[in-house]
């Protein structure tokens, strides 16, 4: 039977049989025993699955990817050390040296300088167009050595929705992936992949933990991008890999499992990015109360948007969910059930004016989060984007005086009175 999202929430991935444990089990080990050295070989050049070193990959990891591949409807997934290192292994498994890629403006500042400057240094380039560009601007960003296009379902913190439809009809119309960020909605109120999305990404530190306890990140691949119709333009994933004695990952493990072998047997072997299993079973836990709890981030967004919106001393409000707001349309397409719990806006009194009311809160904690069970606000950019000039910002949708306020799942009352009484500090 096909399950809702919720019970895959609670037990997808993993279904212990008779006399095995209930809960996942943590497998805190660097390394496995075998018989013979013949075994293992079989395992280095990739003939066999198994485990043997897990800075490549560990079963407790494994078991909480595969529940977010298939609450996502993907094909394969894998866990990462953190969001950043999610975005980077996905761009960088199929764009390199010599590459360029196409990416949406509107996206978290570390992404951004992750693409912009740092990959930059690696030899690749990157055109940014803004999430709502003409069809035309979209068009022009495309080269011949483009390998993919990058976004965010809804930005961090601009809060733009990607019209992730249109964006993959052009990704795929250059025989290129759309690789997206779902990190603020979750597959429980978006999944790109049904709007034509091939690769997901997570910051799995957010709403899928849930509680700021535990960093980590995924990938989940689609399944769905034919890497073999585009050989010429995916070498990595298409020709020989020397280093596997000449294992092409696209003709031995199909376009179901090609991206995320790669991923895993190349570049976390060679980088080493993993997650701590203790994280990924702190993970499961969250991932157990996702369904629920999203529900109450979006009512507490939704609440305080409309009451932020009707306040003299706010000069604007960010919230896909307003009536008015200018990505309030897509919101109806993609997240007809809400997008998520963060709200970001400005005040007539500038920068100042925002520092006065942080500092004035008593519920919302500053901090260098979002997306938490706990109410959290953040000045992007004074931290989070503060590495970007006035021109990079204004790109990514941000103003100097604009706050993210991340609304946890307290009650909606007590979060309203408390910025209404920082407001009057004003």
């Amino acid at each position: 039977m096909t399950e809702q999202i919720g019970t895959t929430c609670v037990q997808g991935g993993y279904r212990p049989g008779d006399a095995e444990p209930r809960q996942i089990p943590i497998y805190q080990s660097t390394t496995w025993k075998y018989d013979t050295s013949e075994h293992m070989g079989k395992l280095f050049d990739l003939e066999e699955s198994g485990y043997f070193y897990t800075r490549l990959q560990n079963p407790t990891n494994d078991a909480v990817a595969a529940k977010i591949a298939e609450l996502e409807g993907g094909a394969a997934g894998m866990l990462t050390s953190s969001g950043q290192a999610a975005n980077f292994f996905a761009v960088f498994n199929i764009a390199g040296c010599g590459d360029h890629v196409v990416a949406s403006s509107a996206i978290y500042g570390g992404t951004y300088n992750l693409l912009a400057h740092t990959m930059r240094r690696m030899g690749l380039e990157c055109t940014f167009v803004a999430p709502d560009c003409s069809d035309e601007e979209l068009e022009a960003a495309f080269r011949p050595n483009t390998k993919c296009v990058f976004g965010e379902t809804i930005a961090n913190p601009a809060l733009a929705v990607l019209d992730i439809e249109r964006f993959a009809q052009a990704a795929h119309a250059h025989g290129v992936p759309l690789i997206v960020d779902n990190t603020f909605p979750t597959p429980v109120n978006c999944r790109p992949i049904e709007w034509g999305a091939d690769i997901v990404t997570h910051s799995t530190t957010k709403y899928m933990d849930g509680h700021g306890a535990a960093v980590g990140g995924a990938i989940v691949d689609s399944g769905n991008f034919d890497w073999m119709a585009h050989a010429d333009k995916f070498p990595g994933l298409t020709t020989p890999d020397e280093t596997y004695h000449g294992v092409v990952y696209a003709e031995k493990f199909g376009q179901a499992g090609a991206f995320i072998t790669k991923a895993t047997a190349q570049l976390m072997r060679d980088f080493g990015c993993i997650q701590s299993p203790q994280n990924a079973f702190i993970l499961n836990l969250g991932l157990e109360s996702l369904h629920v709890r999203m529900p109450q981030h979006c009512k507490n967004g939704q609440a305080m948007a409309e009451f932020l919106s009707q306040h003299p001393k706010i000069s604007f409000v960010k919230f896909p969910g307003l009536p008015g707001d200018k990505y309030h349309e897509l919101a109806k397409k993609y997240l007809p059930n809400g997008g998520c719990g963060v709200v970001s806006f400005g005040f007539g009194g500038g920068r100042p004016a925002a520092e006065t009311f942080m500092k004035s809160l008593k519920l919302a904690q500053i901090a260098t989060h979002v997306a938490d069970a706990r109410t959290c606000v953040l000045h992007p950019a004074n931290a989070t984007h503060r590495q970007m000039n006035d021109e990079e910002l204004v790109a990514c949708g941000i103003s100097p005086d604009m706050v993210r306020l991340s609304c946890g799942i307290e009650s909606t009352e007590d979060l309203i009175a408390d910025v209404a009484q920082a407001l009057e500090q004003i």
